[in-house]
């Protein structure tokens, strides 16, 4: 077992404040069912999955409601057991209505398992298989369904699979809470990726500001010699893949590549223990591990809920909001997406749900650009995002896509640094589905 003393890290990045205090020493709760869930059948980034279940129906917990429709789908499962009682267009947490199964609970709480597997006898074609049919995807906030990552095309030779325990966002310590408390269970999900991809060398990337954290993986790999614990810098976006794998393996993806292109596989830490879960214990992906918290919360905490879960009955769960609570944002401050109706459901990657006060937002009025140039400095990827956002601006989507808007990761460390106040990520979002939705234009022309 490897140990850097020495944090690795990568060029750019911010130091926002970090508010983890508010529930790092919150072991997780697990909130009781709701009366109904609301489960979309789009949790993840490809083809929605195809309604299995009609008005009416009764469903147990576990079973399949949503079938897979497309190579970039996963199946979605029924968290609770109880009756459909409706199929229609419901509000969501990405911030666009989606289509969603919704189920009332009855009295049953007995899960519908798949059978355990032995991982010591498992194939890497069992493993996938496994993977997909407990509809896992990825837990850093992608959502990419995981068996297709564990299943590269067969001209990129992949060498190593890492861990993402960084949890740089602010505020959210789920990732945190998994290492210290099922340790054994994140090193078993791994050894099950690398196992998959016929991988002999994986890490666990864990940021300076988690020494508990670093000191429980350590003593789950001392026993792994093929595993090693990185200790990376405190910094925002050190999660990112790209950062990631610079940090830990000081290899670089070119712009438009990805880490499989420089033989890399990253997984989240609650993606590895949905793994070991599904093959270990047969559960499908039923639940969210995430983190409520910020200063307008009455009881932050680290919770697991069932996916479909209404994001009122938790906050209502956590002692309801504060007074002076001023916006509520699912996911970290940084990339999170703030939220309109309190209907809308946990969804399978959900990490966090944050109830932010005025102070924390510290929202000021935007002003004309100063040419500083401290998002070129920020920025881990090192673009121009003023210039990016100009472009957006105007419209001029083909000299934004020279310049690299396609390439940027949407972190928002521009923004976050900007003292003009100028929401350039959010003008290079609008850019990017330009790019985007002219491509597509020009493929059905």
């Amino acid at each position: 077992m490897k140990l850097f003393k020495k944090a690795k890290t990568f060029h750019g990045g911010v130091h926002p404040n970090e508010y983890k205090e508010l529930t790092e020493n919150s072991a997780f709760e697990i909130m009781p069912n709701p009366a109904q869930i609301i489960v979309p059948i789009s949790q993840h980034i490809g083809k929605p999955a195809k309604p299995l279940v009609k008005k009416g129906e009764e469903v147990k917990a576990g079973a399949v409601i949503a079938e897979p429709d497309g190579f970039v789908s996963v199946p979605i499962h029924t968290s609770i057991s109880g009756k459909v009682v409706k199929i229609s267009k419901e509000s969501n947490v990405s911030g666009a209505p989606k289509h969603a199964i919704i189920i009332k609970a009855n009295e049953e709480n007995e899960v519908e398992l798949m059978p355990s597997l032995n991982p010591d006898t498992l194939t890497p074609e069992e493993i996938r298989a496994r993977v997909k049919e407990a509809g896992i995807v990825g837990q850093g906030g992608a959502a990419f369904p995981t068996y297709i990552k564990l299943t590269p095309p067969e001209d990129k030779k992949i060498d190593y699979v890492i861990l993402n325990g960084c949890e740089c966002e602010p505020y959210l310590t789920r990732d945190d809470r998994f290492m210290l408390e099922r340790s054994n269970d994140i090193i078993a999900g791994l050894k099950l990726a690398m196992k998959a991809l016929g991988v002999e060398k994986g890490a666990v990337g864990i940021e300076d500001n988690k020494p508990e954290a670093i000191d429980v993986m350590s003593v789950a790999v001392q026993d792994e010699p093929d595993i090693e614990v990185v200790k990376v810098k405190t910094k925002y976006p050190q999660g990112a893949e790209k950062m990631l794998i610079k940090a830990v393996l000081n290899r670089e993806v070119p712009p438009g590549k990805l880490p499989l292109d420089v033989g890399v596989v990253i997984q989240n830490i609650g993606t590895a223990v949905a793994i070991a879960d599904a093959v270990i214990k047969g559960e499908p992906e039923l639940t969210a591990a995430l983190t409520v918290s910020g200063l307008g919360i009455n009881n932050p905490k680290n919770l697991i809920v069932r996916v479909g879960t209404p994001l009122a009955d938790i906050l209502e769960y956590c002692g309801g909001v504060k007074d002076n609570a001023h916006k509520v944002v699912v996911g970290g401050p940084m990339m999170g997406v703030a939220q309109f109706d309190f209907a809308a459901p946990v969804m399978k990657a959900t990490s966090g749900i944050l109830v932010l006060t005025e102070e924390e937002i510290k929202a000021h009025e935007e002003t004309p650009c100063l040419n500083c140039g401290m998002c070129v400095g920020v920025c881990p990827l090192k673009l121009t995002p003023t210039k990016l956002a100009r472009y957006a601006q105007l419209d001029k989507i083909d000299e934004a896509e020279k310049l690299g808007i396609s390439v940027c990761i949407e972190c928002g460390t521009c923004a976050y640094t900007c003292p003009a106040n100028i929401p350039l990520v959010q003008w290079i979002r609008l850019g990017k589905e330009r790019v985007n939705q002219l491509k597509n234009d020009k493929k059905s022309a």
